[in-house]
């Protein structure tokens, strides 16, 4: 008798313990497992944002110039007191690593809230009141999503000015389109069900409707979306930060150490590469994290 035909063996293509932390689609409920590493990696970066004062071995603006472009601890000339290495002024990496990512993961959640507040009370009014004030608010929303994502950051930077509060205000005016499109489209399925029938039948008061019975419908599709959109904020702070137009010294940013350690790039590659690398962890956690959020929320694939 072969191995297949015995009862509960597991079949060769899957390996149990690799599956539940590297999951590759859905399990056999048909809900896609949780991703662990995934969840690890979200919750290091979190913990490295809030904590990151007493996690960090030295100050983020420490200067030791006999200590300058100190490579890795692993490679030769380096050193276990800068695990990381240092900069051109002789600044920890690891510290300022850790300070960067309070910074992108600050300004990430912060406009994420606010763009996806502002965006859903749009869809979520344009969307059940309809006739007029829905043509002209899908109007609106679809001149925002027309534009080019990165000019419009850079035109309204060039407007406002730099600065952490700013930085927020731009990346909340070119984000808060996506989801009020997405709440619209919802909110139009919502609203012809029998329950939100059944309240208008009882006289029962149309924002009350709204945030009762058709928003908390709603919200899965949104907190998907605003996981996702975490990493594209990080993007945007690190990418308007690179150009000189985003986070300023003395804070710290993951865009602003990749554009002070350019010049570096032929005898110090620690200098960009450590920074560039925490880009596209964070990205890619978040990103991940939402795909299973999608899935898990959205089986069908409609956003």
């Amino acid at each position: 008798m072969s191995d297949s035909h015995i009862v509960g063996a597991t079949p060769s293509s899957t390996i149990p313990w690799l599956e539940r932390w590297f999951p590759s689609s859905a399990s056999a409920g048909g809900q896609p497992p949780l991703p662990i590493v995934t969840c690890v990696c979200c919750a290091l970066l979190v913990v490295a944002a809030i904590f990151g004062t007493w996690l960090a071995p030295y100050p983020k603006e420490a200067v030791s110039l006999g200590d300058s472009l100190l490579p890795p601890a692993w490679q030769a000339g380096g050193t276990m007191r800068h695990l990381l290495g240092t900069d051109q002024l002789g600044r920890d990496m690891l510290s300022r690593l850790i300070a960067g990512a309070r910074i992108s993961l600050a300004t990430a959640a912060a406009a994420t809230l606010v763009s996806g507040m502002f965006g859903v009370l749009v869809g979520l009014v344009a969307g059940y009141v309809g006739g007029i004030l829905e043509s002209v608010a899908m109007r609106v929303v679809d001149a925002f999503l027309a534009l080019p994502f990165i000019l419009l950051a850079l035109a309204l930077v060039a407007t406002l000015g730099t600065g952490f509060g700013n930085i927020i205000m731009v990346m909340v005016i070119a984000n808060w389109a996506r989801y009020a499109r997405l709440v619209r489209s919802e909110v139009l399925t919502v609203k012809q069900r029998d329950f939100v029938t059944l309240a208008r039948i009882a006289g029962v008061r149309p924002l009350t409707i709204m945030l009762r019975h058709v928003l908390p419908n709603v919200l899965n599709s949104v907190v998907v979306l605003a996981i996702l959109d975490v990493g594209r904020a990080i993007i945007l702070e690190s990418s308007l930060s690179f150009l000189g137009v985003g986070i300023q010294p003395p804070d710290v940013s993951w865009g602003l150490m990749l554009a002070d350690g350019r010049t570096f790039m032929g005898f110090a590659w620690w200098l960009t590469t450590l920074p560039g690398l925490m880009i596209v962890f964070a990205v890619l956690s978040f990103n991940s994290l939402g795909r299973w959020l999608h899935v898990r929320f959205d089986p069908r694939g409609q956003l």
